[in-house]
Protein backbone atom coordinates (compact mmCIF):
# COMPACT_ATOMS: atom_id res chain seq x y z
CA UNK A 1 0.00 0.00 0.00
CA UNK A 2 1.32 3.42 -0.96
CA UNK A 3 1.64 5.83 1.95
CA UNK A 4 0.50 9.39 1.28
CA UNK A 5 3.18 11.93 2.08
CA UNK A 6 2.05 15.27 3.45
CA UNK A 7 3.85 18.24 1.87
CA UNK A 8 6.63 19.84 3.86
CA UNK A 9 5.59 22.84 5.96
CA UNK A 10 1.91 22.21 5.32
CA UNK A 11 -0.20 24.90 6.99
CA UNK A 12 -3.46 23.63 8.40
CA UNK A 13 -6.21 26.24 8.85
CA UNK A 14 -9.26 23.98 8.68
CA UNK A 15 -9.70 23.12 12.35
CA UNK A 16 -13.50 23.23 12.29
CA UNK A 17 -13.32 20.18 10.03
CA UNK A 18 -11.01 18.36 12.44
CA UNK A 19 -8.09 19.07 14.72
CA UNK A 20 -4.76 17.32 15.14
CA UNK A 21 -4.73 14.77 17.95
CA UNK A 22 -2.57 16.14 20.76
CA UNK A 23 0.62 14.19 21.50
CA UNK A 24 -0.51 13.70 25.12
CA UNK A 25 -3.85 12.34 23.92
CA UNK A 26 -2.20 9.81 21.60
CA UNK A 27 0.23 8.73 24.32
CA UNK A 28 -2.63 8.18 26.74
CA UNK A 29 -4.52 6.05 24.20
CA UNK A 30 -1.75 3.66 23.17
CA UNK A 31 -1.73 1.31 26.22
CA UNK A 32 -5.43 0.63 25.76
CA UNK A 33 -4.79 -1.03 22.40
CA UNK A 34 -2.46 -3.71 23.78
CA UNK A 35 -1.47 -3.78 27.46
CA UNK A 36 -4.90 -2.83 28.82
CA UNK A 37 -7.22 -4.35 26.27
CA UNK A 38 -9.89 -5.61 28.68
CA UNK A 39 -13.61 -5.25 28.11
CA UNK A 40 -14.99 -2.72 30.61
CA UNK A 41 -18.12 -4.87 31.02
CA UNK A 42 -16.19 -7.98 32.08
CA UNK A 43 -16.71 -9.13 35.70
CA UNK A 44 -13.03 -9.73 36.53
CA UNK A 45 -10.34 -7.33 37.76
CA UNK A 46 -8.90 -6.88 34.28
CA UNK A 47 -12.25 -5.54 33.13
CA UNK A 48 -12.92 -3.56 36.32
CA UNK A 49 -9.70 -1.58 35.96
CA UNK A 50 -10.71 -0.57 32.45
CA UNK A 51 -14.18 0.41 33.67
CA UNK A 52 -12.63 2.70 36.28
CA UNK A 53 -10.61 4.58 33.65
CA UNK A 54 -13.62 4.90 31.32
CA UNK A 55 -15.55 6.42 34.21
CA UNK A 56 -12.67 8.82 34.91
CA UNK A 57 -12.73 9.97 31.28
CA UNK A 58 -16.48 10.46 31.53
CA UNK A 59 -15.93 12.67 34.56
CA UNK A 60 -13.37 14.79 32.70
CA UNK A 61 -15.87 15.41 29.91
CA UNK A 62 -18.64 16.18 32.39
CA UNK A 63 -16.35 18.76 34.01
CA UNK A 64 -15.62 20.42 30.66
CA UNK A 65 -19.37 20.62 29.96
CA UNK A 66 -20.22 21.89 33.41
CA UNK A 67 -22.58 18.95 33.92
CA UNK A 68 -23.95 18.07 37.33
CA UNK A 69 -22.99 14.39 37.23
CA UNK A 70 -20.69 12.23 35.15
CA UNK A 71 -23.49 9.77 34.33
CA UNK A 72 -25.09 12.55 32.27
CA UNK A 73 -22.42 11.84 29.61
CA UNK A 74 -23.30 9.12 27.10
CA UNK A 75 -20.53 8.07 24.71
CA UNK A 76 -21.39 7.86 21.00
CA UNK A 77 -19.46 7.56 17.74
CA UNK A 78 -19.50 11.32 17.17
CA UNK A 79 -21.61 14.43 16.69
CA UNK A 80 -23.83 13.03 13.93
CA UNK A 81 -24.86 10.03 16.02
CA UNK A 82 -25.47 12.26 19.02
CA UNK A 83 -27.69 14.58 16.96
CA UNK A 84 -29.67 11.70 15.50
CA UNK A 85 -30.04 10.00 18.86
CA UNK A 86 -31.33 13.15 20.55
CA UNK A 87 -34.00 13.93 17.96
CA UNK A 88 -35.23 10.36 17.48
CA UNK A 89 -35.33 9.82 21.23
CA UNK A 90 -37.40 12.97 21.75
CA UNK A 91 -39.99 11.84 19.20
CA UNK A 92 -40.31 8.52 21.02
CA UNK A 93 -40.58 9.79 24.59
CA UNK A 94 -42.69 12.91 24.02
CA UNK A 95 -45.93 11.05 23.38
CA UNK A 96 -48.50 12.90 21.33
CA UNK A 97 -46.00 15.52 20.19
CA UNK A 98 -44.85 15.24 16.57
CA UNK A 99 -43.26 18.60 15.83
CA UNK A 100 -39.60 19.65 15.70
CA UNK A 101 -38.29 23.23 15.73
CA UNK A 102 -34.82 23.92 14.29
CA UNK A 103 -32.87 26.85 12.89
CA UNK A 104 -32.16 27.29 9.19
CA UNK A 105 -28.40 27.10 9.77
CA UNK A 106 -28.15 23.73 11.51
CA UNK A 107 -25.54 21.13 10.59
CA UNK A 108 -26.44 18.78 7.73
CA UNK A 109 -26.61 15.80 10.10
CA UNK A 110 -29.61 17.39 11.77
CA UNK A 111 -31.30 19.02 8.78
CA UNK A 112 -31.04 15.82 6.74
CA UNK A 113 -32.63 13.83 9.55
CA UNK A 114 -35.45 16.37 9.88
CA UNK A 115 -36.04 16.31 6.13
CA UNK A 116 -36.32 12.51 6.19
CA UNK A 117 -38.64 12.55 9.21
CA UNK A 118 -40.96 15.03 7.52
CA UNK A 119 -40.91 13.24 4.15
CA UNK A 120 -41.76 9.94 5.85
CA UNK A 121 -44.65 11.52 7.75
CA UNK A 122 -43.09 10.93 11.16
CA UNK A 123 -42.79 14.59 12.13
CA UNK A 124 -43.61 18.13 11.14
CA UNK A 125 -40.55 20.39 11.06
CA UNK A 126 -40.48 24.14 11.61
CA UNK A 127 -37.33 25.77 10.22
CA UNK A 128 -36.71 29.13 11.86
CA UNK A 129 -34.95 31.88 9.88
CA UNK A 130 -31.88 33.77 11.01
CA UNK A 131 -31.02 37.42 10.52
CA UNK A 132 -28.20 38.67 8.30
CA UNK A 133 -25.78 38.15 11.18
CA UNK A 134 -26.80 34.50 11.40
CA UNK A 135 -28.61 34.80 14.74
CA UNK A 136 -31.95 33.03 15.05
CA UNK A 137 -35.17 35.04 14.98
CA UNK A 138 -36.22 34.69 18.62
CA UNK A 139 -39.81 35.76 18.02
CA UNK A 140 -40.27 33.31 15.15
CA UNK A 141 -38.76 30.59 17.34
CA UNK A 142 -41.16 31.38 20.17
CA UNK A 143 -44.15 31.44 17.81
CA UNK A 144 -43.24 28.04 16.35
CA UNK A 145 -43.27 26.38 19.77
CA UNK A 146 -46.51 24.77 20.89
CA UNK A 147 -48.01 21.92 22.87
CA UNK A 148 -47.22 19.77 19.80
CA UNK A 149 -43.46 20.44 19.93
CA UNK A 150 -41.48 17.37 20.95
CA UNK A 151 -38.04 18.96 20.69
CA UNK A 152 -36.35 22.16 19.62
CA UNK A 153 -32.75 21.90 18.43
CA UNK A 154 -30.41 24.82 17.83
CA UNK A 155 -26.68 24.73 17.19
CA UNK A 156 -24.63 26.56 19.83
CA UNK A 157 -21.87 27.53 17.37
CA UNK A 158 -22.22 27.47 13.62
CA UNK A 159 -19.55 25.38 11.92
CA UNK A 160 -19.19 27.73 8.91
CA UNK A 161 -19.34 31.20 10.45
CA UNK A 162 -18.61 30.64 14.13
CA UNK A 163 -21.77 32.57 15.08
CA UNK A 164 -22.96 31.84 18.62
CA UNK A 165 -26.68 31.32 19.21
CA UNK A 166 -28.50 32.28 22.45
CA UNK A 167 -29.20 28.63 23.26
CA UNK A 168 -29.67 29.11 27.00
CA UNK A 169 -32.50 31.55 26.33
CA UNK A 170 -33.97 29.32 23.63
CA UNK A 171 -33.94 26.31 25.96
CA UNK A 172 -36.01 28.27 28.49
CA UNK A 173 -38.53 29.11 25.76
CA UNK A 174 -38.83 25.45 24.79
CA UNK A 175 -39.47 24.43 28.39
CA UNK A 176 -42.29 26.97 28.64
CA UNK A 177 -44.35 24.77 26.29
CA UNK A 178 -43.10 21.51 27.82
CA UNK A 179 -40.78 20.62 24.94
CA UNK A 180 -37.28 19.19 25.20
CA UNK A 181 -34.31 21.23 24.02
CA UNK A 182 -31.27 19.80 22.24
CA UNK A 183 -28.12 21.66 21.29
CA UNK A 184 -25.52 20.66 18.72
CA UNK A 185 -22.43 22.03 20.47
CA UNK A 186 -19.82 20.18 18.42
CA UNK A 187 -18.09 23.45 17.45
CA UNK A 188 -18.49 24.98 20.89
CA UNK A 189 -17.25 22.36 23.34
CA UNK A 190 -13.67 23.19 24.29
CA UNK A 191 -13.96 26.68 22.77
CA UNK A 192 -16.63 28.17 25.02
CA UNK A 193 -16.84 27.91 28.81
CA UNK A 194 -19.99 25.89 29.54
CA UNK A 195 -22.05 25.41 32.72
CA UNK A 196 -24.79 23.08 31.55
CA UNK A 197 -26.12 22.36 35.02
CA UNK A 198 -27.24 25.98 35.31
CA UNK A 199 -29.09 25.93 31.95
CA UNK A 200 -32.35 24.38 30.73
CA UNK A 201 -30.57 22.40 27.99
CA UNK A 202 -31.75 18.77 28.10
CA UNK A 203 -29.43 17.20 25.53
CA UNK A 204 -26.18 18.36 23.93
CA UNK A 205 -23.89 16.87 21.27
CA UNK A 206 -20.08 16.90 21.41
CA UNK A 207 -17.28 15.39 19.33
CA UNK A 208 -13.71 14.68 20.44
CA UNK A 209 -11.94 15.38 17.16
CA UNK A 210 -12.97 19.05 17.26
CA UNK A 211 -10.89 19.60 20.42
CA UNK A 212 -7.68 17.70 19.64
CA UNK A 213 -9.08 14.29 20.53
CA UNK A 214 -9.44 11.21 18.31
CA UNK A 215 -12.01 10.74 15.56
CA UNK A 216 -14.89 8.32 15.95
CA UNK A 217 -15.86 9.22 19.51
CA UNK A 218 -18.42 11.72 20.70
CA UNK A 219 -20.81 12.31 23.54
CA UNK A 220 -24.45 13.10 24.16
CA UNK A 221 -25.12 15.02 27.34
CA UNK A 222 -28.39 13.85 28.91
CA UNK A 223 -29.58 16.00 31.79
CA UNK A 224 -30.48 13.87 34.80
CA UNK A 225 -34.17 13.01 34.61
CA UNK A 226 -34.53 13.61 30.87
CA UNK A 227 -36.66 10.83 29.35
CA UNK A 228 -34.62 8.84 26.84
CA UNK A 229 -35.11 6.18 24.18
CA UNK A 230 -31.92 4.38 23.02
CA UNK A 231 -30.95 4.42 19.37
CA UNK A 232 -28.82 1.27 19.61
CA UNK A 233 -30.10 -1.71 21.59
CA UNK A 234 -28.69 -5.12 22.41
CA UNK A 235 -26.60 -4.78 25.56
CA UNK A 236 -26.47 -3.25 29.02
CA UNK A 237 -23.53 -0.93 28.33
CA UNK A 238 -23.77 2.70 29.46
CA UNK A 239 -26.73 1.97 31.75
CA UNK A 240 -28.63 0.44 28.84
CA UNK A 241 -28.64 3.71 26.91
CA UNK A 242 -26.32 2.61 24.07
CA UNK A 243 -25.51 -1.02 23.39
CA UNK A 244 -22.09 -2.14 22.22
CA UNK A 245 -18.66 -2.53 23.76
CA UNK A 246 -17.20 0.89 24.47
CA UNK A 247 -14.40 2.24 22.27
CA UNK A 248 -12.02 2.38 25.20
CA UNK A 249 -8.88 3.87 23.56
CA UNK A 250 -10.94 6.66 22.01
CA UNK A 251 -12.81 7.32 25.26
CA UNK A 252 -9.53 7.63 27.13
CA UNK A 253 -8.28 10.03 24.46
CA UNK A 254 -11.48 12.07 24.66
CA UNK A 255 -11.03 12.36 28.42
CA UNK A 256 -7.47 13.66 28.12
CA UNK A 257 -8.47 16.09 25.37
CA UNK A 258 -11.24 17.39 27.63
CA UNK A 259 -8.78 17.92 30.48
CA UNK A 260 -6.39 19.85 28.24
CA UNK A 261 -9.20 22.00 26.87
CA UNK A 262 -10.53 22.75 30.35
CA UNK A 263 -7.12 23.98 31.49
CA UNK A 264 -6.42 26.25 28.51
CA UNK A 265 -9.83 27.39 27.25
CA UNK A 266 -9.57 30.99 28.45
CA UNK A 267 -5.98 31.48 27.32
CA UNK A 268 -6.69 29.83 23.97
CA UNK A 269 -9.69 32.07 23.34
CA UNK A 270 -7.72 35.28 23.89
CA UNK A 271 -4.81 34.17 21.72
CA UNK A 272 -6.96 32.86 18.88
CA UNK A 273 -9.21 35.89 18.80
CA UNK A 274 -6.17 38.11 18.41
CA UNK A 275 -4.95 36.08 15.45
CA UNK A 276 -8.42 35.82 13.91
CA UNK A 277 -9.14 39.54 14.20
CA UNK A 278 -5.75 40.49 12.75
CA UNK A 279 -6.29 38.13 9.81
CA UNK A 280 -9.78 39.51 9.21
CA UNK A 281 -8.42 43.06 9.17
CA UNK A 282 -5.68 42.12 6.71
CA UNK A 283 -8.08 40.36 4.32
CA UNK A 284 -10.56 43.25 4.33
CA UNK A 285 -7.71 45.65 3.72
CA UNK A 286 -6.63 43.56 0.73
CA UNK A 287 -10.19 43.19 -0.63
CA UNK A 288 -12.45 45.88 0.86
CA UNK A 289 -15.44 44.50 -1.07
CA UNK A 290 -15.17 41.15 0.73
CA UNK A 291 -17.79 40.29 3.36
CA UNK A 292 -17.40 38.57 6.73
CA UNK A 293 -20.74 36.88 7.43
CA UNK A 294 -21.63 37.07 11.11
CA UNK A 295 -19.02 39.67 12.01
CA UNK A 296 -21.59 41.75 13.90
CA UNK A 297 -22.74 38.78 15.98
CA UNK A 298 -20.97 36.97 18.83
CA UNK A 299 -18.54 34.44 17.34
CA UNK A 300 -16.18 31.82 18.66
CA UNK A 301 -12.63 33.20 18.55
CA UNK A 302 -11.14 30.64 16.16
CA UNK A 303 -13.43 30.97 13.13
CA UNK A 304 -13.33 33.38 10.19
CA UNK A 305 -15.65 33.09 7.19
CA UNK A 306 -14.85 35.43 4.31
CA UNK A 307 -16.96 35.81 1.16
CA UNK A 308 -15.11 37.30 -1.82
CA UNK A 309 -17.00 38.92 -4.71
CA UNK A 310 -17.03 37.29 -8.13
CA UNK A 311 -14.70 34.40 -7.36
CA UNK A 312 -15.26 30.68 -6.86
CA UNK A 313 -14.45 29.65 -3.31
CA UNK A 314 -13.76 26.07 -4.40
CA UNK A 315 -11.14 27.28 -6.87
CA UNK A 316 -9.51 29.41 -4.19
CA UNK A 317 -9.40 26.45 -1.80
CA UNK A 318 -7.69 24.34 -4.47
CA UNK A 319 -5.09 26.98 -5.29
CA UNK A 320 -4.26 27.47 -1.63
CA UNK A 321 -4.04 23.70 -1.23
CA UNK A 322 -1.50 23.57 -4.06
CA UNK A 323 0.53 26.11 -2.09
CA UNK A 324 0.38 23.97 1.04
CA UNK A 325 -2.40 25.79 2.91
CA UNK A 326 -5.61 24.03 3.99
CA UNK A 327 -8.86 25.96 4.32
CA UNK A 328 -12.41 25.03 3.34
CA UNK A 329 -15.13 26.57 1.19
CA UNK A 330 -18.76 27.39 1.79
CA UNK A 331 -20.08 25.64 -1.29
CA UNK A 332 -20.30 22.03 -2.34
CA UNK A 333 -20.54 20.16 -5.62
CA UNK A 334 -23.82 18.29 -6.01
CA UNK A 335 -24.55 16.32 -9.20
CA UNK A 336 -21.93 18.32 -11.04
CA UNK A 337 -23.43 21.65 -10.01
CA UNK A 338 -21.99 23.99 -7.41
CA UNK A 339 -24.42 24.53 -4.55
CA UNK A 340 -23.91 27.50 -2.24
CA UNK A 341 -23.86 27.05 1.50
CA UNK A 342 -27.33 26.80 3.06
CA UNK A 343 -25.94 28.79 5.99
CA UNK A 344 -24.89 31.73 3.83
CA UNK A 345 -28.14 31.61 1.88
CA UNK A 346 -30.08 31.77 5.15
CA UNK A 347 -27.99 34.81 6.10
CA UNK A 348 -28.92 36.42 2.78
CA UNK A 349 -25.34 36.84 1.59
CA UNK A 350 -25.51 38.59 -1.83
CA UNK A 351 -25.33 36.33 -4.87
CA UNK A 352 -22.16 38.16 -5.94
CA UNK A 353 -20.41 36.74 -2.86
CA UNK A 354 -22.36 33.55 -2.28
CA UNK A 355 -20.00 31.20 -4.12
CA UNK A 356 -16.82 32.98 -3.04
CA UNK A 357 -16.82 32.05 0.64
CA UNK A 358 -13.96 30.31 2.41
CA UNK A 359 -13.66 29.32 6.05
CA UNK A 360 -10.43 29.75 7.97
CA UNK A 361 -10.45 28.03 11.35
CA UNK A 362 -7.63 28.12 13.88
CA UNK A 363 -6.77 25.89 16.84
CA UNK A 364 -4.64 25.77 19.95
CA UNK A 365 -1.78 24.54 17.79
CA UNK A 366 -1.98 27.43 15.30
CA UNK A 367 0.94 29.86 15.46
CA UNK A 368 0.92 33.45 14.07
CA UNK A 369 3.32 32.56 11.28
CA UNK A 370 0.63 30.38 9.67
CA UNK A 371 -2.01 33.09 9.05
CA UNK A 372 0.90 35.32 7.96
CA UNK A 373 1.83 32.72 5.33
CA UNK A 374 -1.76 32.68 4.09
CA UNK A 375 -1.67 36.45 3.63
CA UNK A 376 1.52 36.22 1.57
CA UNK A 377 -0.13 33.80 -0.85
CA UNK A 378 -3.72 35.06 -0.89
CA UNK A 379 -3.25 38.09 -3.22
CA UNK A 380 -1.72 35.96 -5.96
CA UNK A 381 -4.29 33.23 -5.48
CA UNK A 382 -7.15 35.71 -5.84
CA UNK A 383 -5.66 37.19 -8.99
CA UNK A 384 -5.56 33.71 -10.54
CA UNK A 385 -9.30 33.16 -10.13
CA UNK A 386 -10.74 36.67 -10.52
CA UNK A 387 -13.75 36.32 -12.81
CA UNK A 388 -14.54 39.97 -13.53
CA UNK A 389 -12.55 43.09 -14.41
CA UNK A 390 -14.01 44.72 -11.28
CA UNK A 391 -12.57 42.04 -9.04
CA UNK A 392 -9.24 42.12 -10.85
CA UNK A 393 -9.09 45.87 -10.26
CA UNK A 394 -9.88 45.37 -6.55
CA UNK A 395 -7.05 42.86 -6.15
CA UNK A 396 -4.55 44.80 -8.21
CA UNK A 397 -5.38 47.96 -6.28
Amino acid sequence: MTMHQEPDHFIYLDNNATTATETAVLAAMLPWFDLRYGNPSSPHQFGHSVRAEVDAARQSIATLLGAERDEEVLFTSGGSESNNTAILSALEVMKGRREIVVSATEHASLLSLCSWLEASGRARVHIIPVDQCGVIDREAFRNALSKDTAVASVQWVNNETGVIQPVEELAEMAHQVGALFHCDAVQGVGRLRMHLQSTAIDMLSASAHKLHGPKGIGALYLRRGTPFHPLIRGGHQQRGRRAGTENVPAIIGFGVAAELAEKSITEDALRLQGMRDRLQEQILSLVPEALVPGTAAPRVPNTLCVAFPDVEGEDLVQILDQQGIAVSSGSACTSGMMEPSHVLRAMRVPVTHLFGAIRISLSRQTVPEEPDALMRILPTALKQIATTPVMEEVIHG
